[in-house]
């Protein structure tokens, strides 16, 4: 998910300021009062997500909405202060991999039973697996991030090299090769990818998916244990040879961010960045004047162009007395109608059948069309689910990817550190 852009820091503090979860703000003629705590950031997203609150009150004079400013830089430690001290809002906006600890803690309402019909129709069956721990569901999933390949149309057309589609995408052997070839063409100084990978966990882990990697892999009893196979070695193996064998990606760029690549990008430098769907928005704005950029899919393995999302997620409060009037707010946010006004605001794709049908979303501008042609390939992220995850991921994974990625360890040292210390974190999460 995007946890790129900062929003107000107070903003956690004006929510435990303002009112909580548990208590019953219904006013003395029984009209209700629901928080909704939402994360959008971008301008657009900002707009959709207020003109839909608005919307709804307008309708529903008896069961007001209340918006309230989140940032992504800071809701997980601002929603585990607001559940502890029982002042969580009553909707929760979130992502699907921050919900485990939360839903297992029982912070978050099941909401199997208070769903609508339709919802739960619409939104496919790999799509709810996102939100499902244990026998419960804690979170309804509505917006959705592949992961594509932007490149500088110029220099893909000039080179000659076969430009893939999600019907005919490029393997990774080839976009190794086609990378190293874009290197030789333009001149010195000049890469064919460059990797931002400041934080390079759940990118490297969601397109291994392509090659038939999981990394977690869960036993019989349940317990989650980190393997690293030929197959979880293909993508990562693929970024390091690029940087250190080929010399075909930027070292400087493994550093950075996708907001950080944009400049060379522009430039000329390289002519592939891989990045999140939504970037596209910042591209569009940014790029300068007659800059031409295509959307590609991202490289294909043996499992094809499957690729692991963790799509942003609507929760109730367990604690919230409206659970009812909370879910029909966002059965409401979620019409199909709705749904593509929150994707066009966010420059994501939704998961719902019906908003990704519409013709909005299915036009060549901006590489709309080739993000929906992906959505099918999309699962759930693979350590979704896996308590301990994320102190694995700073303490472990992000450390070590970028000691490989830079050529500082082998591939032999990353499996032990993956994988030995990797056993020891999840051991102390998984104990009888």
């Amino acid at each position: 998910m995007r946890m790129r852009v900062g929003l107000a820091a107070g903003a956690a503090l004006a929510l435990l300021l303002t009112g909580c979860a548990g208590e019953d703000r219904s006013a003395d003629d029984g009209t209700i009062t629901l928080r909704f705590q939402s994360l959008a950031w971008q301008q657009e997203s900002v707009a959709a997500n207020k003109q839909l609150v608005e919307e709804w009150n307008a309708t529903h004079p008896r069961v007001r909405v209340e918006y309230v400013q989140g940032s992504w830089d800071s809701v997980h430690d601002q929603l585990v202060t607001s559940f502890e001290a029982g002042e969580a809002p009553d909707i929760v906006h979130d992502a699907s991999d921050d919900l485990a600890d939360f839903a297992y803690g029982g912070y978050l309402a099941d909401l199997r039973g208070l769903l609508p019909a339709r919802l739960t129709a619409d939104i496919p069956a790999q799509s709810w697996e996102t939100t499902t721990f244990g026998d419960g569901v804690y979170g309804v999933p509505f917006l959705q991030e592949p992961r594509v390949l932007i490149a500088n149309k110029k220099i893909l057309e000039a080179s000659g090299v076969r430009i893939p589609t999600p019907e005919e995408p490029w393997s990774w052997e080839e976009f190794r090769r086609i990378s190293e070839d874009l290197t030789r063409r333009p001149g010195p100084d000049r890469y064919g990818v460059a990797w931002p990978f400041r934080d390079p966990v759940s990118a490297t882990l969601n397109l291994g998916l392509s090659a038939g990697g999981r990394m977690f892999q869960r036993e019989a009893d349940g317990k989650v244990r980190i393997e690293f196979t030929e197959a979880d070695a293909v993508v990562p193996g693929t970024v390091h040879d690029q940087v250190n064998v080929d010399r075909s990606a930027s070292r400087t760029a493994l550093g950075g961010g996708g907001s950080d690549a944009l400049p060379g990008f522009f430039a000329g430098r390289y002519a592939m960045v891989p990045l999140g769907f939504s970037y596209r928005q910042q591209i569009a704005l940014q790029a300068p004047e007659g800059f031409e950029w295509i959307v590609l899919p991202a490289p294909a393995g043996r499992a094809g162009l499957a690729q692991g999302v963790s799509p942003q997620t609507l929760s109730v409060a367990e604690d919230s007395p409206h659970k009812k009037e909370a879910v029909a707010f966002i059965d409401f946010l979620l019409r199909p109608a709705n749904m593509v006004r929150l994707a066009k605001g966010d420059w994501m794709l939704p998961t719902g059948r019906q908003a990704l049908a519409d013709p909005a979303l299915r036009t060549t501008r901006d590489g709309w069309a080739t993000g929906v042609a992906l959505a099918r390939h999309l699962r759930p992220a693979p350590a979704q689910s896996v308590r301990g995850y994320p102190e694995w991921k700073d303490k472990v994974a992000t450390p070590a990817l970028q000691e490989y990625y830079s050529g500082g360890i082998d591939r032999d040292e990353l499996r032990r550190r993956l994988v030995e210390d990797g056993n020891l974190v999840l051991a102390r999460y998984q104990r009888d």
